[in-house]
C-alpha cells in the first residue's frame, strides 16, 4: 500500500543551518498494516509522514502510494489517497462551520463541489450513527460549531473525517500528544477501533513507548533520517519499554532519546 524508496529530504541546503531530515529512508506498508514509530526529536518522523503527504518536496528518491507514484504530485491531489490527524486539535477542521459541515467536507474530498452541494438526509443519517459510535454526545449537537468543542472532542471529529472515506492510507501525527491523559485514551482507543473496523493502512507517530508496544502489528524506531530498528508480529507483543531504550542506545551508537521520549 505505501513504498518509500530510498528518500532524501535536507532542508536549508548549503547554508549553517542545513539539516539532513531524511537520508535514504526505506519503508513498504503492506495492505492493513498498523506501523507505529517513535524515535527523538529530530529523527525524521514527522519529515517522513509529510513526505509521504505532499506537504514537502523530497530531494530523491520515490513515494508509492497503492501501486501509484506520487513523488511529483502535489499535496491536493494526493488528499484522495490520504487521511490525516495532526498534533494540534485545531487543524483539520473548520472552527466555525458546524459538525456536520466538516464531516460533509470531508465525504466530498477529492470529489467535485458546488455551492449548491447540501447535505441529504441520508448523509445527516449517517453523521449522526458515526458519531453516536464516538460516545461522546456529539450525535445530538451536529449543528453545533466546531469551534465550540474541547479538544478531545475536536480530535475525535477529525478523526472520524479523516476515516470517513476510508483511505488507501491514514497518517497519524502525534495526534493525542495535545491531550490530558484520558482524553488520550479515548480518542486512541477511537483510532484502535476505525483502523480495525476498516482495516485501514496506518503510520503513528507518537512519543509514548508504550502506545507504540501496545498498538498495531509493526513498530519502527527512527533516528537521524533513516529507520534502525524494526519489529513486528509475536515479538513486539513481547517487548517492553526497556528493551526499546536499550534498542535505541545501540542503534544510535548511546546518543539516548531525549526526555520527552523517556518521561512518555
Amino acid at each position: 500500500m505505501l513504498e518509500i524508496k530510498n528518500v532524501y529530504k535536507t532542508f536549508n541546503a548549503g547554508t549553517v543551518n542545513e539539516k539532513v531530515a531524511l537520508s535514504g529512508l526505506n519503508l513498504t506498508l503492506n495492505d492493513g498494516d498498523f506501523v507505529t514509530v517513535i524515535g527523538g526529536n529530530g529523527a525524521g518522523k514527522s519529515t517522513m509522514l509529510n513526505a509521504v503527504a505532499g506537504a514537502y518536496d523530497v530531494d530523491s528518491g520515490a513515494i508509492v502510494i497503492d501501486g501509484i507514484d506520487v513523488t511529483h504530485l502535489p499535496e491536493y491531489k494526493r488528499a484522495k489517497y490520504i487521511g490525516r490527524v495532526f498534533q494540534d486539535p485545531m487543524m483539520g477542521t473548520a472552527a466555525t462551520m458546524q459538525i456536520e459541515e466538516n464531516l460533509a467536507l470531508a465525504l466530498r474530498r477529492g470529489k467535485g463541489r458546488t455551492l449548491r452541494s447540501s447535505i441529504t438526509k441520508a448523509e445527516r443519517a449517517e453523521y449522526r450513527e458515526r458519531l453516536a459510535r464516538l460516545d461522546l454526545g456529539l450525535e445530538t449537537r451536529m449543528t453545533s460549531k466546531v469551534g465550540l468543542l474541547s479538544g478531545g472532542q475536536r480530535q475525535a471529529v477529525t478523526l472520524l473525517m479523516a476515516t470517513l472515506q476510508k483511505p488507501r492510507l491514514l497518517l497519524l501525527d502525534e495526534h493525542t500528544a495535545a491531550l490530558d491523559p484520558k482524553t488520550a485514551d479515548k480518542v486512541l482507543s477511537l483510532t484502535q477501533e476505525l483502523v480495525e473496523k476498516d482495516n485501514l493502512t496506518t503510520i503513528m507517530i507518537t512519543h509514548n513507548m508504550k502506545d507504540a508496544i501496545r498498538l498495531g502489528n509493526r513498530l519502527i524506531m527512527m533516528h537521524e533520517g533513516h529507520i534502525i530498528y524494526e519489529v513486528s508480529g509475536e515479538e513486539k507483543k513481547k517487548l517492553e519499554v526497556s528493551d526499546l531504550l536499550e534498542k535505541f542506545a545501540q542503534a544510535s551508537n548511546g546518543n539516548f532519546a531525549n526526555d520527552r521520549m523517556l518521561l512518555s
